[in-house]
């Protein structure tokens, strides 16, 4: 379908539009510029973006203390919550971001229009959360681990509900001795009794953390545990659904309680993951126990289904690749060719 054509006085409207656009942000620039020139401002120091709100954000300084409200140079764009930033308070508590630092790694996910969106920066590790109840499926875990690794942020696998767990594991735990064995570090939880989160809370210490993982398995019941003084976090919940009130799905960074140390990353538009933005590639670059067979099959446009000399199904038949986990990975193709 071809784009339709702009008449004249709707594109003079649009360039009128984005024109008082630029000039307000030039105004807001020079106003921040001369009351730098008055001495307004305090030396640049450094800080954390907390919380995004268009072109102003909570920068939460580097030395501890309250969070400013800050607004935006005119020049910066693209901020997003974890990101490091040069900011400078002014007389009347508010502030001005000056610059941000550059970043260890950004979390994308697909806007509407399936455009990667970058929503936070600077995470250590994404934790993602599966349950006894209801049973984790083994290629569910592995399409959230393949997000988590096309991100090039370290995944965690946590298994949430172990009250539930038979005494022996049953075929749970031996679905995670595998991963383990793959080197995902695997830590269990649960809030149904004390000291149920002593292994969380470890893995949590001295990170900045986020959580993903499909609606049931407790991911809320978690945060509410681990942030027990941000009641207002996620405001008046259904207790049948246990989906919040906002209209936003803004990020947010939480200090978790001193006793526990990190830091949280939180919004309900990061805990759903998805693949509609990898190809097939990135899909078999995201199973890590493939990357010493990928680019040596005989073919170079090898998809890895019956082609002679596959260096992947090789490896599956000596024993190197575990079958379930290559149909697992063949499940996942089949889904991007289907969409």
């Amino acid at each position: 379908m071809s784009k339709r054509k702009l008449s004249r006085q709707q594109r003079w409207r649009i360039e009128k539009i984005q024109a008082e656009r630029a000039r307000r942000a030039e105004q807001l620039d020079a106003r921040d510029v001369d009351r730098l020139a008055a001495g307004e401002y305090g030396p640049e120091q450094r800080g954390r973006v907390i919380a995004h709100f268009g072109r102003t954000l909570d920068v939460a300084p580097e030395g501890g203390g309250d969070a400013v409200r800050c607004h935006l140079r005119a020049n910066l764009e693209g901020l997003v919550t974890g990101d490091r930033v040069i900011w400078r308070a002014a007389r009347d508590g508010s502030g001005v971001v000056v610059a941000r630092a550059e970043r260890d790694n950004v979390l994308e996910r697909p806007d509407a229009r399936g455009q990667l969106k970058p929503v936070a920066a600077n995470i250590d590790q994404i934790l993602i959360v599966f349950a006894v109840e209801p049973a984790p499926h083994a290629n569910l875990i592995d399409r959230y681990l393949v997000a988590g690794e096309a991100t090039g942020i370290a995944p965690v696998l946590v298994l949430n509900k172990i009250d539930l767990l038979p005494e022996d594991g049953g075929e749970l735990r031996e679905l995670l001795g595998r991963y383990e064995a793959l080197g995902y570090p695997v830590v269990t939880t649960t809030t149904a009794r004390e000291g149920g989160l002593a292994a969380l809370l470890a893995r949590l210490a001295g990170r900045t953390s986020v959580f993903v993982g499909q609606s049931g398995v407790g991911k809320s019941s978690l945060i509410d545990r681990l942030l027990p003084d941000e009641e207002l976090r996620i405001g008046t919940l259904s207790k049948d659904s246990r989906k919040g009130t906002h209209t936003t799905t803004t990020a947010r960074l939480y200090r978790l309680p001193a006793s526990a140390g990190g830091e949280l990353i939180d919004s309900p538009g990061i805990r759903e993951f998805g693949l509609v933005h990898l190809d097939e590639q990135q899909v078999a670059e995201g199973f890590i126990e493939f990357h010493d067979h990928l680019g040596r099959c005989r073919f170079r446009d090898c998809r890895h289904r019956h082609e002679p000399g596959c260096a992947l199904l090789a490896a599956v038949e000596r024993g190197e690749i575990h079958p379930e986990r290559f149909a697992s990975y063949r499940r996942i193709v089949d889904t991007l060719d289907e969409s």
